[in-house]
């Protein structure tokens, strides 16, 4: 008998789990955390080189967040698979206390990130059009936040590095 099917009655199911042999999901914590090792060494490594900003977009980085990402999912689907679990894994939390009441006109920014490529073999997709997709994005998620009710100030799309927007709380170096 193979892998149980993703929803397998025994791991979904409302009866306790016994005898779950959790080698494959150490293999993956392992896995996992070598990877997380990698990124740290590489991160120090690259910013002894380069600025924060040159930093976060070396494609050193880039790769090994794409390969903590993608380990980190394949340990979802082991435990989800495994065990039934929905498990959030990628959330982050600096302290256990809830998010303090926000004020109106309290703000801060937020980010999506892409990293595309072409396709192999012969293709009429650009990666410029790419930008037209996101901006269409950006469009779309911000006509979502404001039918929700909040005041969206500035957007902005970009390709290469992430757009700059406007921080009235940094103060002009003059």
């Amino acid at each position: 008998m193979g892998a149980p099917d993703e929803h397998d009655p025994a791991s979904h199911g409302r009866q306790p789990l016994e005898g779950v042999d959790a080698t494959d999901l150490h293999a993956a914590v392992d896995a996992l955390s070598a990877a997380l090792h990698a990124y740290v060494e590489t991160a120090v490594g690259v910013r002894a080189e380069f600025g924060a900003r040159e930093a976060d977009e070396d494609p050193r980085v880039l790769a090994l967040e794409a390969r903590v990402g993608g380990l980190n999912a394949g340990l979802y689907d082991l435990l989800h698979s495994r065990l039934g679990l929905h498990a959030d894994l990628t959330g982050m939390t600096w302290d256990d206390r809830p998010d303090p009441a926000a004020e109106p006109g309290e703000r801060d920014t937020f980010h999506l990130g892409f990293v595309v490529e072409l396709p192999g073999g012969v293709t009429d997709l650009t990666l410029e059009s790419v930008l037209d997709v996101v901006d269409d994005g950006g469009a779309q998620i911000t006509q979502t936040l404001v039918d929700r009710g909040f005041v969206v100030g500035e957007w902005g799309a970009g390709r290469g590095a992430p757009v700059l927007l406007d921080d009235d709380d940094e103060e002009d170096d003059e």
